[in-house]
């Protein structure tokens, strides 16, 4: 699997964050440490369960496309 990773030096750090799964962000002193550190979270997050409550229901939700947004440059 891929996913998309914000990554930027930031003084002597290297601060990134995943953009497709939300939390998962890291600072390391390298790069390679910070991409490393995003592979374990997003690893982590991937393999945590989520326990299902017989009394939950799940949805989704339609957001209307941020005025930003290539689809909305006409």
């Amino acid at each position: 699997m891929k996913f998309r990773a914000m990554i930027k030096q930031s003084g002597d750090w290297w601060i990134g964050w995943l953009i497709d799964l939300p939390g998962v962000n890291a600072q390391e002193k390298t790069r390679e440490e910070l991409l490393e550190s995003l592979k374990i979270g997003a690893e982590d997050m991937l393999s945590t369960t989520v326990p299902f409550e017989a009394e939950s229901q799940m949805t989704t939700i339609e957001i209307p496309n941020p005025e930003w947004s290539v689809e909305n440059r006409g």
